[in-house]
């Protein structure tokens, strides 16, 4: 049980480090050299569509609605997302990705891809299902439950 602790606990560092430092590679490419990964995440999480309201963002992101300003106003500023005011309620503001901001997304969201499906390719029915056990554990174990 020890030594099965130690390679899970190895396994499991390596790979968070692996995955930001690879997903930064993938990322950056010359198109988004002005990106970083944490800017790459806010895009994510703006998403394709109309446009969502900051409280929204900063709640799935899991920032304050004050940190998410910070960030938001750089991404204006280098043309990935642009701001609006709701015709409802003027004090309320919007995000939206811009052309150049879906640009972005799309090319993350190839990236997660491409790692989802490395895994889907080599592992058949029996072990897909242990995985996405072992992920969902993991899953819980994150956020407390």
């Amino acid at each position: 049980m020890e030594e099965a602790y130690k390679t899970i606990n190895q396994v499991l560092v390596e790979l968070i480090n692996e995955i930001w430092d690879q997903e930064k590679k993938a990322i950056i490419t010359e198109e988004f050299k002005d990106l970083s990964n944490n800017d790459m995440h806010v895009i994510e999480a703006v998403g394709l569509g109309e446009g969502k309201n900051m409280t929204s963002i900063a709640r799935e992101l899991k920032i304050t609605v004050g940190s998410l300003t910070t960030a938001m106003n750089s991404l204006v500023k280098k043309q990935y997302v642009e701001r609006y005011r709701s015709k409802k309620d003027r004090r309320v503001v919007f995000v939206k990705l811009t052309d150049k901001g879906v640009r972005a997304y799309q090319h993350h969201e190839e990236y997660h891809r491409q790692m989802s499906q490395a895994i889907l390719d080599r592992l058949d029915d029996e072990e897909l299902s242990v995985l996405l056990k072992t992920l969902d554990i993991l899953k819980g174990f994150f956020r407390g439950s």
